[in-house]
This record gives structure tokens, sequence and C-alpha cells, in this order.
């Protein structure tokens, strides 16, 4: 398909749909059944079955033309959920789920981290046992984002506890408001709770809601790990705006004529115009399933740079930096409100955390990038019941 033609599907979708008088449902249901919500899923499922690379172009217009962002309502299902789904999902799967979660009518969680697997997250050690045609659930989830509103969850259970631990996983998705399910909101420092604890008490799970085989689990978790990584560093925004924007209208506000901050302030910005440009040559390239480590570049990369600009920011706001509202909990309606750049500052600490570590990132790009040798890993062929815990 050519350039053309995706830009008649998107002439098309904005004269039947005006985003000003649609409501986003209509709007994004309407994208989808174009086979522009995401471009390189097939036909059918949201997509068109050609290149990601149309997808940024896309994006661009729509975002112009003030329509709603799928990424925005329902950041983890769009960016991790739709894609594994659509790579490890049954047709009677993909039927079901993907056009819901890109019009955000149903939000989706992810449930991999464990109070004692963070990131090592194959040690984990909540279990699915199976009853018949059913999976027993019984276990505990941490840091999970959004869990307070979400329907579905991507859950990662182990099935074995006599394999190694990358062997023994299986991968399912799980009803978020069926028995046996409970959702705990854990405070940060921003006085949000955004991340919950789950516990999950004899929950069943149907075996036609597992994604891939059993014991794939890992293999599947990959996917969304991958994509994980593309979603939280591999935005490509407009040229000067999201974190560098915030920087630059604190400095214009402040009228700083000091040469030091002026420098500081340029290198911030010629670091995220590099990061935005090596995002776009990313997405080019990017594989779809599971994608390659540019993945892994964008997010350790975004991480530093957020934490960087935000930092430079609170000293251009000098005392006025300290000034962060109130800390009334509150559970947010998406991951991404920044409301003023103190609690951006906060939040972006989680930045070099969530989605894998940076030290994570350095050691998969050392890995599948240099190829540089591998950790050393003592268990990799122990049966997980065997291997020492604290």
């Amino acid at each position: 398909m050519s350039e053309a033609q995706v830009d008649a599907l998107i002439d098309q979708l904005l004269a039947d749909h005006d985003p000003k008088n649609t409501s986003a449902v209509d709007f994004l249901g309407a994208q989808f059944d174009l086979g522009i919500g995401w471009v390189s899923f097939p036909e059918g499922r949201g997509g068109l079955g050609i290149s990601p690379s149309f997808q940024t172009r896309i994006n661009q217009r729509l975002a112009d033309a003030g329509a709603p962002s799928p990424y925005y309502r329902n950041p983890i299902g769009y960016g991790m959920g739709a894609p594994t789904v659509v790579t490890h999902g049954s047709e009677a799967q993909q039927a079901r789920y993907l056009r819901p979660l890109f019009t955000g009518e149903e939000i989706w969680c992810q449930m991999f981290s464990e109070p004692g697997a963070g990131s090592d997250v194959a040690g984990l050690a909540s279990t699915a046992v199976l009853d018949g045609d059913e999976w027993i659930v019984n276990g505990q989830k941490v840091w999970t984002s959004l869990a307070h509103r979400s329907r579905f969850g991507m859950l990662v259970a182990r099935t074995d506890p006599d394999q190694p631990k990358h062997k023994g996983l299986t991968y399912f998705v799980i009803d978020m408001e069926q028995p046996g399910v409970e959702v705990r909101p854990l405070r940060q420092m921003t006085g949000e709770a955004e991340f919950n604890e789950i516990f999950f008490t004899d929950a069943r799970i149907p075996d036609d809601e597992r994604l891939g085989e059993v014991g794939e689990g890992w293999r599947v978790a990959l996917t969304t790990l991958m994509n994980e990584r593309v979603s939280i560093g591999g935005a490509v925004p407009k040229k000067g705006s999201g974190m560098i924007a915030a920087a630059t209208k604190a400095f214009a506000k402040g009228g700083s004529n000091d040469p030091v901050q002026r420098d500081e302030l340029m290198k911030l910005w010629v670091r995220a115009e590099v990061h935005r440009l090596t995002n776009i040559r990313a997405s080019q390239m990017r594989k779809v399933g599971v994608p390659g480590p540019e993945g892994s570049v964008g997010k350790m990369a975004s991480a530093d740079l957020n934490k960087d600009i935000m930092a430079f920011t609170m000293n251009l706001l000098g005392p006025d930096g300290m000034l962060y509202g109130d800390y009334d909990l509150d559970q947010p309606q998406t991951s991404m409100e920044f409301s003023d750049p103190q609690k951006a500052f906060l939040r972006t600490r989680a930045n070099s955390i969530e989605g894998g570590t940076t030290e994570v990132m350095k050691n998969i790009l050392g890995e599948r990038v240099l190829g540089l040798p591998g950790d050393v890993r003592t268990d990799k062929d122990v049966a997980w019941t065997d291997v020492p815990r604290s």
C-alpha cells in the first residue's frame, strides 16, 4: 500500500468523523475499522498488514487534527497488550479483545512483577493449577499500573515448579472484576496511587484464556516486555514538545540571562531532539510481534533524559520548585497525567525502574547488540523449587 492510499484513509476518517464533534470511542472505533489503528496488524484486527513505519505518519496527522489518542486512553493495553494478543492470541481472543482495547472501552494492565520477582521476573512465585478446563490462581503481584481501572489483565503464573524458572511459566488473560481478584492501591511520592498490588485467592481462568502453550509463558512475556520498552521510550513527539517543552517554558518565564543555564538548556534540547530522531528511525526498522533491541535503547535513553530535564527545570524554578500542592491520595485515570513540572519531576524518578531498570537495559544491549558475554546464570537449568530464595 502506498503513502497516498494511507493518506486517503486518514482523509476519509477525518471527513466522516470530525474529532471536534465525535466521541472518542466512536472516532477510535472508526479508525480501527479502517485498518489504521495498528497498520501492521492483520485486516479486520485494526490493521492493513503493512509496515509499521506508516503508523508514525498516521498518528501525527491525527494528532494535528485534534483526534483522541488510544495510547493515552489505554497505555498498557495499546502499547503492550494488543501486540501480545495479536502475536499469540487465538482468532477468538483477537476478535474479542482488540477493538474495545483500542477504543479505551476496556482498560488493560500487566501483572508480572512480584515482591520477590522484580528485575528477575522469571523468578515469580504466583501459581496456576489446572482444574478441569480452568486454572486456579493464587499469589500476589505488585507495581501494577492502572489495575484499579482495568477490565482485563495480562498475567504470568507458574504452572510447573519442577521446571527451570523460565520453562515453568504460562501466560493468561484474566478478568480483573471476577471473584478472587483484589486490587489495593500503592501510594507514591506524588500522592497518587497509579500503581497497585494485586492479590489472587483461588481466582479461576478458563483454559481458552491462555495465551500461547502451557509452559511457554516466558516466550509470550518477552513479546509484552519488548513492546513495553518501545511503548515507554519509543514515542515520537513533535519537535520541542514533551518534557523539554516544560524546561523551555520555565527558562523563558524566569527570564534567565545566565549563559551557563542557557547552555545547559540547549544541551538538553539537543539530546531530546536526537532521541526523537532516533525513535523515528527505530520505528521504521521495527518488527511486528517482538521488536528488536531498539526499544531498549529508547527506553534507557528516555529515562535518563527525562530525569535530567526535570532536575534542570526544578533548578530554574528555584524555591517554587518545592511547591507541589497537596498529597491527597488520588487514583488517576491514566498513568500519563502531568499537571505541573513539580509532579513531573517526582514521577520521572520511576522512569529508570518501570519496564526494566536501566541496569537491565544495559545488559540487554550489551548482550544482544554488542555481543558481550551474558551474565553468569547459576540457576538456568535448576528446577525452580530447588533455587535458593530468601
